[in-house]
């Protein structure tokens, strides 16, 4: 088979370049190591920014998204049960989208476009520098695929990445002490909108997924078992937590769904070698802590078709030479406010005295001061693509 761009990967990233490039005549095939029906049972958040939302409309798959995502005009900060609401709405007249990064996946996948091979086995990578090609298994027979260029959106433990030469690639990492132990309810939602709280025993955090449904977080031990955690245990900690009258108001039930999720900041440089194109988990992890691992995978994606779109209308390179430069520059101011935002509100072994009466200061300060509101809210509503 030949085509002009290989995906690798069907997460959100890999599915939203596909229906990109198939929009303007690009061709691609997609490859999938899982069934999709696996890739459709992922659990995870999605905190949509306005970028994300506008790229939803621009491949016309956005309709399920407007009719039953849950708009957020702004968070509530706890500290110490002290709380305290950031307004997007009068800061930066923004907002964000709660809806589901498996229900934005189902819309993809259901709009589709490009060619999707499921259960691809056994994916490499061949001749990065020259006329590139990749290989894959499936139903016991290798498959070939000729391209013209290779999109790595296989995440962070993908075949992509680990195709460069290590020589060729500087990573940065920070792996924290912690995890964040989620439990899925068929609750009714604390509040309107997401809580973060900093408390002395550790970060908590209420999310949604729908009026009917809740995600609530606390934070645990890097090194701590699922199986320690009754469903009790995990509502007692959470109560603790978080101010008065919200753990009073908390709605609790039998956990449909209970993980550990560790955290790490990851990014590698560059973006680019030769014909292969990283993007998403495959080029940077955040920690959720900010809600922006799902919309920097779909500004780096937004980026890569642009510069494939033009390579084949204008038959211009520019768009290709400066993908990696453009899409970091994005990724490491959302890799800072992630870095901030986790720093704020969690507990650290290492944290004496001093830092702890710090995190006071800033929580205090973000209170008192529009500015510092404005920093936050421009941040998490999200920077422009």
């Amino acid at each position: 088979m030949r085509t002009q761009v290989v995906i690798v990967g069907a997460g959100p990233a890999g599915l939203m370049l596909a229906r990109l490039l198939w929009l303007e005549g690009v061709e691609s095939v997609v490859l999938e190591r899982k069934s999709a029906a696996y890739v459709l049972g992922r659990i995870r958040a999605g905190v949509l920014e306005q970028g994300t939302m506008d790229l939803m409309d621009r491949v016309q798959v956005g309709l399920r998204m407007h009719a039953e995502g849950l708009v957020h005009r702004g968070v509530e900060l706890s500290f110490g049960g002290d709380q305290h609401r950031i307004d997007f709405a009068s800061l930066v007249n923004r907002q964000v989208l709660v809806y589901g990064q498996t229900e934005l996946t189902r819309d993809l996948m259901a709009a589709g476009g490009a060619m999707y091979i499921y259960e691809a086995d056994d994916v490499e990578l061949h001749d990065l520098d020259g006329r590139s090609w990749v290989t894959y298994k499936k139903d016991g027979a290798t498959h070939r695929i000729d391209c013209d260029f290779i999109a790595g959106c296989d995440g962070y433990h993908g075949i992509s990445r680990s195709s460069v030469p290590q020589e060729a690639l500087t990573t940065y990492e920070r792996i924290y002490p912690f995890g964040w132990l989620g439990v899925l309810v068929d609750k009714p939602p604390v509040a309107d909108e997401l809580i973060y709280a900093q408390h002395e025993r550790g970060f908590a955090l209420c999310s949604q997924r729908s009026p009917t449904r809740s995600r609530y977080y606390v934070q645990v031990p890097a090194d701590e078992a699922v199986a320690e955690w009754s469903d009790d245990r995990f509502w007692d900690e959470l109560r603790r937590r978080l101010n008065p009258s919200t753990a009073e108001a908390l709605q609790t039930g039998p956990s449909i769904e209970k993980s550990i999720a560790p955290l790490r900041s990851f990014v590698a440089e560059p973006l680019r070698f030769g014909s292969l194109f990283l993007a998403g988990d495959a080029a940077h992890i955040v920690p959720p802590t900010g809600a922006k691992g799902l919309n920097l995978a779909m500004s780096d994606v937004s980026y890569l078709a642009d510069a494939f779109i033009e390579h084949y209308r204008e038959r211009s390179g520019a768009g290709l030479n400066s993908y990696s430069h453009r899409a970091l520059e994005r990724i490491w101011k959302a890799e800072r406010f992630s870095w901030w935002m986790t720093s704020l509100l969690h507990v650290f072994p290492e944290t004496g005295a001093f830092g702890k009466r710090m995190q006071r200061a800033e929580f205090d300060y973000l209170k008192t001061s529009r500015a510092a509101q404005q920093s936050l809210a421009e941040n998490y509503t999200g920077l422009p693509f």
